[in-house]
């Protein structure tokens, strides 16, 4: 294990840990922030990005609910894991940036407090709000641009339990003018789960699967109308329509898109028009069971 003096910066989410040491660009380790248990286990194990894990109707333990910390000795066992396993530092030889939700109440923070000084011993702390980097990393990507003169913006950050929208001036959040809705990632999932489990497969007790189909699948539409005429047609007149691949528990232990050049033929449109040319699908069967009837049903949620 690394013992030199360094900065972990962490954004403990809801759904995600996004974790990595100070200086890097990217994180070094994205993790979900929860423990699973098959239904053949009884033990709680941690998830990991390796794709080696049958999450297949895995219970779920998350520490975090509606944005907020409500289960330290939970959140405790993934931190230990997490540093000692994934990022492999020292807690007693490291600073700690840690991400804070907007209104977090102090009981909660003297929970988050307790957890880094008394039980991983680190040797500093600072909290931040993430509407407050998101507007510094913004800032300092363009130093001339308009961002960086007006010292000022409006961040939305919709995250696995709500949204945020929340103004930012001279890289301060401005906290009594930021809103909240109880909207964001979770909800999304919730509500492609049922929408797959009424028209194809009952899939209520797979968060995982559904959380990898709605990444992996569904986007953000620039025009609402155009997509959803798209995608009410059928056959290869749908230019939306994909094929997942659900695991069984033998050969494949994880979802997958059976054609990925599918999932980035929307890249094709053209700005209220269709793609230049025709995308060939290609050909081939596998014997696994498919969503495939009801495709990319999750852009119904735009």
């Amino acid at each position: 294990m690394s013992t030199s003096t360094n900065v972990v910066v962490l954004d403990n989410g809801g759904g995600l840990i996004k974790a990595g040491l100070g200086g890097e660009r990217d994180p070094s380790a994205i993790v979900p922030n929860c423990l699973y248990r098959p239904p053949a286990s009884k033990k709680w194990l941690h998830p990991n990005s390796s794709g080696e894990q049958d999450l297949t109707s895995a219970a779920v333990r998350r520490p975090v609910d509606r944005g907020y910390l409500i289960n330290p000795d939970l959140q405790r066992e993934i931190w230990s894991h997490l540093f000692s396993s994934v990022l492999r530092i020292t807690p007693s030889h490291s600073s700690l940036l840690l991400t804070e939700p907007l209104f977090t109440l102090p009981s909660i923070q003297r929970s988050l407090d307790e957890l880094v000084f008394e039980d991983f011993n680190f040797r500093a702390l600072c909290v931040a709000h993430p509407p407050s980097l998101v507007h510094l990393h913004e800032a300092s990507r363009r130093p001339s641009g308009l961002l960086s003169k007006a010292q000022c913006s409006l961040v939305v950050d919709s995250g696995f339990s709500f949204t945020h929208a929340s103004p930012v001036f001279h890289n301060f959040t401005l906290s009594y003018a930021a809103k909240r809705i109880d909207l964001g990632g979770k909800a999304l999932t919730n509500y492609l789960k049922e929408l797959v489990s009424f028209r194809s497969v009952n899939v209520m007790e797979e968060t995982f699967i559904i959380d990898d189909v709605k990444e992996k699948l569904c986007f953000v539409s620039l025009d609402v109308n155009r997509d959803l005429n798209i995608a009410r047609k059928s056959g290869k007149e749908n230019l939306f329509r994909c094929t997942y691949v659900l695991p069984d528990g033998v050969t494949y232990t994880k979802g997958f898109v059976k054609y990925p050049d599918q999932a980035r033929r929307y890249l094709a449109l053209r700005e209220g028009g269709l793609p230049s040319s025709p995308l060939v699908e290609a050909e081939g069967d596998m014997n696994c069971q498919e969503i495939a009837e009801q495709p990319r049903t999750g852009r119904e949620l735009i």
